[in-house]
């Protein structure tokens, strides 16, 4: 094993050769769009995303399904040709899965990679002076809770499923060494249910460094602060605030909205990319023309007191 829970990685990984590891991973959830083929695609881009996260490529994986007994099977057929074109943009092989009978539907994966030992993205390894990037704009959560609650305006969902059905294959791509022309990337996340704050965290403390991230250049989703202001907080947000908002220190002068959003939990989010400064604008620019809306948020730091920083 060579990437395993300690610190709180988006996959594990298990070397089964001196050059090959396997990356894997599984994630499954409710719908959080109305349209059971969207559904799917969000369900698969999703799960993809922790092999993309760790620098690995899909190989494999295996559909969950949770569906209740007298529902429409045409639903369920819209769902599964959802997530199937998605794993078939991403060149991954269904090979099977696994259904029950349950009240409430649920859909996703288990996926299988394939990673190079020596060039694996894990959340441990960023340095001081590190540049952090990242490559979708955040929101997902508060507009799919107004999605649910029948208030989101039509170009906000479309903003919101835009992102969430648009794999992170491309980003990672560029990220790896024989892709840039030898970037020096340090370490690798996704932004998911733990928002940008949790899953920022979880890389500083695996570090050993604070992460200092401007709230100004924080991407975020149109109507993500209309969300914010209308009450369409997610319960996964009012959780990620609790748990982590004691390792944070913000500067004076942030908007509350802002402030919120970033601990709002993504579906199928951007990548959170460390890069040695002498780097990160030649990694920018390659992420920009491969259609990547990449942005520098922010830079390590030498420890600190909290392990992350909100400045203005």
């Amino acid at each position: 094993m060579l990437v395993g829970f300690d610190h709180a990685d988006d996959a594990g990984v298990y070397r089964i050769a001196p050059d090959m590891a396997l990356v894997q991973t599984v994630d499954f959830f409710t719908p959080v769009v109305d349209d059971p083929y969207t559904f799917g695609q969000i369900a698969a881009t999703n799960s993809l995303s922790d092999v993309y996260a760790m620098g690995g490529s899909p190989l494999t994986s295996l559909a969950l399904v949770c569906f209740p007994d007298k529902a429409d099977l045409e639903i369920l057929e819209r769902i599964l040709a959802g997530g199937l074109s998605k794993m078939m943009e991403a060149g991954c092989t269904v090979i099977g899965g696994h259904s029950i009978r349950d009240d409430e539907t649920k859909f996703g994966y288990s996926v299988t990679g394939m990673i190079h030992p020596g060039r694996i993205f894990a959340n441990q390894g960023v340095k001081a002076g590190d540049r952090l990037l990242l490559t979708k704009a955040l929101g997902t959560g508060v507009i799919s809770t107004a999605i649910k609650k029948g208030t989101a305006k039509a170009e906000w969902i479309d903003g919101a499923v835009t992102s969430m059905t648009t794999l992170n294959k491309k980003a990672a791509e560029r990220a790896r060494p024989a892709a840039t022309g030898g970037f020096e990337v340090h370490s690798m996340t996704d932004i998911t249910g733990f928002g940008l704050i949790g899953h920022a965290r979880e890389m500083a403390i695996a570090s050993g460094v604070s992460l200092r991230l401007h709230a100004s250049r924080a991407p975020l989703l149109e109507g993500a602060v209309e969300c914010v202001r209308a009450g369409n907080i997610p319960g996964g947000l009012k959780a990620n605030r609790e748990f982590a908002e004691c390792a944070v220190s913000f500067e004076d002068g942030i908007a509350e909205e802002i402030k919120t959003l970033l601990f709002d939990p993504q579906t199928a989010g951007g990548l959170l990319i460390a890069v040695a400064p002498k780097d990160a604008a030649g990694l920018l620019q390659g992420l920009n023309a491969a259609g990547v809306n990449a942005v520098e948020i922010g830079e390590a730091l030498a420890g600190g007191s909290l392990p992350i920083q909100v400045a203005r």
